[in-house]
């Protein structure tokens, strides 16, 4: 903003109204302009989102951080992906798109000095992948993003990628582009094979507060630094929502 007007680039809103026919990715960043407007009139751009939820790590089945123990290998590496049903970010429709990120903390997450990179569905137009981020980077506030934004002390560049989905409770898989993957089951009876119906419920989680407790039976992350393989751990299947 300058002189009292926003900017689209170097052009003034109100120039654009005057002279130019919109077409969708313009569109798009007026969208974004009024979510800015909006933000620095009120403080905070309100935003909240509900979504299918997939999550693994290198942790043993159940994962120990979910009950405030040490991780398994003393260190996390792990990923999560959204596919958001419903959500707003002010005025910017969120609906169908999908975000993720993959991350390495070399402790506990809680010790930080983790590294992360963002994903975002490549869908996603101007004002959809700028919400996002905001989101995701927990600038815009709200749970679990604004407390798992404090534990990273590097985010590498954001990823723009497609999201492959196949959302079928215990059995979910998904894949963010080429550079992450994971596919869930369940958890096996080490006796006699047949599946087991696992469930955490902890009500103080910021992540989630339930879910089935699933093996990843493959995650898989090829993102720069960040590299690694961790096959039959622990993974998590779930629907949440948030908002800030």
């Amino acid at each position: 903003m300058r002189n009292g007007l926003f900017f689209v680039g170097h052009i003034p809103v109100a120039s654009l109204a005057a002279n130019v026919r919109f077409d969708a990715n313009t569109s798009a960043l007026l969208q974004a302009e009024r979510a800015e407007r909006k933000e620095l009139m009120s403080g905070k751009v309100k935003w909240s989102f509900e979504a299918d939820y997939l999550q693994a790590c290198n942790c043993d089945y159940g994962c120990p951080c979910e009950f405030s123990a040490p991780p398994t290998l003393g260190y996390c590496q792990g990923m999560g992906a959204w596919r958001i049903n419903r959500g707003k970010y002010a005025e910017v429709a969120l609906d169908g798109l999908g975000l993720g990120f993959a991350a390495h903390w070399p402790k506990a997450i809680h010790e930080g000095n983790g590294i992360a990179c963002i994903f975002v569905d490549e869908k996603a137009n101007s004002a959809q992948r700028q919400a996002l981020l905001q989101i995701a980077s927990g600038k815009a506030g709200g749970l679990p993003f604004e407390i798992v934004a404090t534990t990273f002390s590097k985010l590498l560049d954001p990823r723009f990628v497609p999201f492959q989905f196949n959302l079928n409770g215990r059995n979910s898989s998904v894949k963010l582009g080429d550079a992450v993957a994971a596919s869930l089951a369940p958890i096996r009876n080490p006796v006699t094979n047949e599946p087991e119906t696992v469930r955490v419920d902890h009500a103080t989680g910021f992540m989630f507060q339930q879910a089935e407790c699933v093996s990843a039976e493959e995650m898989r992350v090829a993102a720069g630094e960040l590299n690694f393989s961790w096959p039959k751990k622990a993974g998590f299947v779930t629907q949440v929502k948030y908002a800030n």
